[in-house]
Formats: C-alpha cells, structure tokens, sequence
C-alpha cells in the first residue's frame, strides 16, 4: 500500500511539475568549478513536499531525465540527499564523478545509513556536510567520510569563523563558504584557507570591482553601437581591427565546430560576411564578460551566466511569439546586457545611454517590466529560485500562455547551449574533482 502511494504522488509530481535552478560554485580565483542544482515544484500547492521518500525520488528522476552533462558540461554538481535517496539503489544514476552529495542537516544519522554512507564513500563517492555553522558530535560521526565541508558564512562572527576554519583545515577537509553576499565575507574566507564559494556576491555588480574596463570592452560597446544603427562591414571591420586580441578571438570563434564551415575563415571581413548581424551581435554581447585581455581566457561565471540567461529569453520569445524572429534576437540581447552592470562596474543606465536601446528594452532592463522585462524575470529564477514565489512564476508563465513542461525544456536547451560557449572559447575547467587535493578544476 506504502508503495503505491509512493508511485502515485511520484508520477503526480513528475518532470512536468518541476523546475531546475543552478548556483554556480567558484574556487579561489573565481573560477567556475560546478553548480548546486536545486529542484523546485511549480505548483503553489505543492511547492514543499512533505513526503521526503517522494522527493527524493524525483529528484532522482530529474537527474537521469536531464543528462547531468546538459546541465553542468563536465563540471561538478553539488546534489541534496537525504535517508530515503542514499538507502535506494537509485543513487547510483548520479555519477560518482560529477557528484557531490550533501548531506541535509535534517537527516538522522542511524547506524544503517552511516554504514550505507561508508560503502558509498568507499565507491568512489565524495560527500559534503552542509550548512555547518559549528561543530557537534553529529558533524564529527561524518567527518570520516565528508570529503568536504559547507561552511554557512552569512552571520557567523569572524572569531568564530576563524576557529571553525582552523579546526576543519586540521582535520584535512575542504571548506565551501556558502551564502557569500559581500566582498569583506570573501576576502576574509580567503584569508581563512576556503577553498570553493558559492553566494549572492558573486552575481552582483561589485565583483568585479575595481578591475579596469580594458579597451576590448569599449570596443565592443561601440562596435555594438554601429550595428545597431546599421553601419557597414566595412566600417565594423576597421573597429575590431583597432585590437588584435579581439579580431584574433572572432576568427576563433567563426571557426569552431559550431558553425561547421568547411574552410577555414582566415579574414575579419569573410568572418563579418558568414556570422551576419546578428550572429555577430550575440558574440560580440557574449565576448563582452569573456575578458579578451586577459590572455588567459579563464573560466568565467559571469560569461556563462550571461550567455545561459540570453539563450534562455530567445527560446522563451520564440515560444510565445514563434513567427516573430526579432523578438527573440531582442529577447537574448536583454538576457546579455542584464549583467553588463556586474562586468562593467557602471550603472546600468549609464550603460543603455552608451548604447543606445528602444523603450521597451530599457524598461525591461531598469524595471524587470513589459515583455522582455518578464522574460528575463523568469531567466532569472531559474539561477535563484528565491526571486520569483511560485505564485508570482506561476502567474508569469500563465500570462506568457506558457506550460512547465515548455519552460522546463527550454532550461535544459539554454543550460547545454551556456556551457557549450564556454568549451568551444577554452573556458571549460575539466580535469579535476574537487575533493582530489586540488583546489582548481581548470589549472
């Protein structure tokens, strides 16, 4: 009978009736190393699921539904577990190898799931405490297996910080600051040996603060100016000639896989001729948080975030509006240039007037409001599902006419189309698991 019942409520919460968020996970140098992914109900009644067994279970089955590399590339995610999840033989649909598994502070420790955990961990499974904020008798029955160690920052006081630090460093653990929300909370995780963080900080505009805007970024703001008021190839050329990096990484990109030309484009003008305008609007948008000048072309959070949050707009535009192409090149121009206050370290205003946009964009970018002001409100959710309730997301999709299962799609579309920019420009870190002694997956 139990079993039924769990079948049941299993199916009526499936793939339709879920939504799919990612947090990025930075390392030291703020490189992107993975993503905790978070699952959420779109149904206002079922947005907390008492049932943990049924939970867990679909979670589970959003896992092996999505293919984790659609969602993380070949980076690593960090997955709430619980009894239920870590005592079924489901566990073993996530791979050991792109998994961290977090352990809830809501679970029991009995002596049957800590002898699972060990023969879990002794598999090849890494584990991480989460949400610590001091240390108990409970933390120390899973130090033996944690690997890692999620530190919750937020309001912890820096002598205790200090200590709880020195003492987990001691014992040989990695330690994940999470709840990041300001600049001194990094510098000073920093200072106390962390090595990955995960927090609000790190997707707004203060971080990158005081980094000088170099003259590639201005560049292709201007370059983006002549586009918009349609100069020729001619004149666009003679722009991005003004700076080898740039003209170098265009040519690159135009002749990645991706595009799948036959021959090799070796001229910025053949280049311009096969993108066109728009293409070549998208990349200049994207090349914008890629960093051009920095030569080392490291994995960006901010670039991926960008690009997953332009793509995600289009493919809801084209949903909503399918016959109205410029409506969807409009909607991934506002997915872009919502971020280009972080990158740039400038008021998003000061930006719009550098540039030049239509009302309807502006709106959409100072106010979160119109057409592409919703979009990009719904993009948005979908890295922190605490922007938006379930009502008011629910209420959005209902006005755009479209279903969970569309916006569910087009999450995991938009999510392997980010991440695909980042392998094809050499920004993909992919040689190492976090708990293997190194502190970077991208050296």
């Amino acid at each position: 009978m139990a079993a039924a019942a769990l079948n049941r409520e299993v199916q009526y919460l499936g793939s339709k009736d879920f939504f799919l968020a990612r947090q990025p996970v930075l390392n030291i140098r703020q490189e992107l190393i993975g993503y905790e992914l978070l699952f959420r109900s779109s149904a206002a009644n079922y947005a907390t699921v008492t049932d943990d067994a049924a939970a867990t279970a679909t979670v589970i089955e959003h896992a092996a539904e999505l293919g984790l590399h659609n969602v993380i590339g070949s980076l690593v995610a960090f997955i709430n577990v619980d009894a239920a999840i870590l005592l079924s033989d489901a566990i073993f649909v996530l791979p050991k190898e792109h998994v961290i598994l977090e352990i809830l502070e809501t679970v029991e420790l009995t002596l049957p799931l800590m002898q699972r955990i060990e023969a879990l961990s002794e598999a090849g499974y890494v584990f991480a405490i989460d949400d610590l904020v001091q240390e108990s008798d409970r933390t120390d029955l899973l130090m033996r297996v944690a690997g890692i160690v999620k530190v919750d920052v937020l309001h912890m006081p820096d002598d205790e910080l200090a200590a709880l630090s020195h003492s987990l460093r001691q014992k040989g653990k990695k330690l994940l600051a999470e709840k990041v929300e300001t600049a001194e909370k990094f510098r000073l995780c920093s200072e106390y040996g962390f090595d990955y963080y995960q927090g609000y900080y790190f997707a707004k505009p203060d971080v990158l603060r005081g980094k000088k805007l170099h003259a590639s970024s201005i560049l292709i703001m201007q370059i983006l100016a002549l586009l918009m008021k349609g100069a020729n190839n001619y004149e666009i050329v003679r722009f991005i000639k003004k700076d080898i990096a740039l003209s170098l990484m265009l040519l690159r990109l135009v002749n990645t896989p991706m595009y799948g030309f036959r021959r090799h484009i070796a001229s910025l003008g053949q280049a311009l001729l096969v993108l066109g305008d728009r293409q070549l609007k998208r990349w200049l948008q994207i090349l914008l948080y890629a960093n051009p000048d920095n030569g080392r072309n490291a994995s960006s959070p901010l670039m991926i975030l960008a690009a997953t949050r332009g793509k995600l707009c289009e493919l809801l535009a084209q949903k909503v509006q399918p016959r109205r192409s410029s409506r969807s090149d409009t909607a991934f121009m506002v997915g872009v240039l919502s971020l280009t206050d972080a990158l740039l370290n400038q008021d998003i205003a000061d930006i719009l007037g550098q540039i030049g946009v239509s009302i309807e964009v502006r709106e959409a970018l100072l106010s979160r409001s119109g057409f592409y002001g919703g979009l990009l409100q719904l993009a948005e959710s979908s890295e922190n599902p605490e922007l938006l309730g379930t009502a008011q997301r629910n209420a959005l999709l209902d006005e755009f006419q479209l279903s969970s299962d569309e916006f569910y799609a087009a999450q995991k579309e938009a999510f392997e189309w980010g991440d695909s920019i980042s392998e094809n420009m050499g920004m993909g870190a992919r040689t190492a698991h976090p708990a293997d002694g190194s502190h970077s997956l991208s050296e």
